[in-house]
């Protein structure tokens, strides 16, 4: 990739910018995933527990095609900032999916029968993706940040009556991957317990080892 225009010490002491991503963004996505989960480059990738690729443009259209569910980007411009001409690189990207369902059996009814307390809110945060050039320069943080304040935002506009059930920030990691582990941890994330085998229907990639699995992991949001 060109690294023109990308001053790194700049990007310690300055805000990463995000846009949400549109329909023309697709090939620079697709590349930017498949390269940091896939390929042997930067401390996050997967390259030695899954082969294949994680995402093909078809799945990507049809995430932002879904209302719920928004991905935002960190685009390369001409300048390094917000106000520059993009090239068409994509230097970041992550992913909130929000999610509220019914909780019939924690809710109870209110005097118009309304169980405006009997709700799971949450909002599941992926596709987090920091182009390998970049990583360890504090990039990842503050695009990880932006996402959970906009998920937060997200959950708790519009409540009006006390919830049971306070309102989460998801994720999934594979399993013996304890420095990724660790990352999570620091930023207030914490095994939940739950867990599935890694998928092996090919749609994400071809597991190297069996007893691969995904650990889901969660944030309390605090309003």
């Amino acid at each position: 990739m060109n690294q023109d225009h990308i001053n790194k010490e700049q990007l310690n002491r300055q805000s990463v910018f995000l846009r949400q991503a549109e329909a023309g963004d697709i090939d620079a996505l697709e590349q930017l995933l498949n390269r940091c989960y896939r390929q042997a480059e930067g401390w996050t990738n997967e390259a030695d527990l899954i082969g294949g690729i994680r995402t093909t443009k078809d799945e990507l259209l049809a995430v932002i095609a879904d209302p719920k569910h928004y991905v935002f980007i960190y685009p390369k411009t001409t300048t390094g900032e917000r106000d520059g001409e993009e090239t068409g690189e994509l230097l970041g990207c992550i992913a909130v999916d929000i999610k509220v369902e019914a909780d019939l059996d924690t809710g109870t009814s209110d005097t118009n029968g309304c169980n405006e307390s009997a709700y799971n809110k949450k909002a599941y945060i992926g596709m987090f993706a920091v182009l390998p050039e970049l990583q360890g320069l504090g990039v990842g943080h503050q695009i990880l940040q932006a996402a959970e304040t906009f998920a937060q935002r997200h959950l708790l506009s519009g409540t009006q009556t006390p919830n049971k059930n306070p309102a989460r920030l998801t994720m999934s990691i594979l399993s013996h991957r304890p420095e990724l582990l660790s990352y999570y941890q620091r930023r207030g994330y914490q095994l939940t317990g739950n867990s599935m085998p890694f998928p092996v229907d090919g749609n994400n990639g071809e597991p190297k080892r069996q007893d691969l699995q995904l650990l889901e992991l969660e944030k309390l949001v605090i309003s």
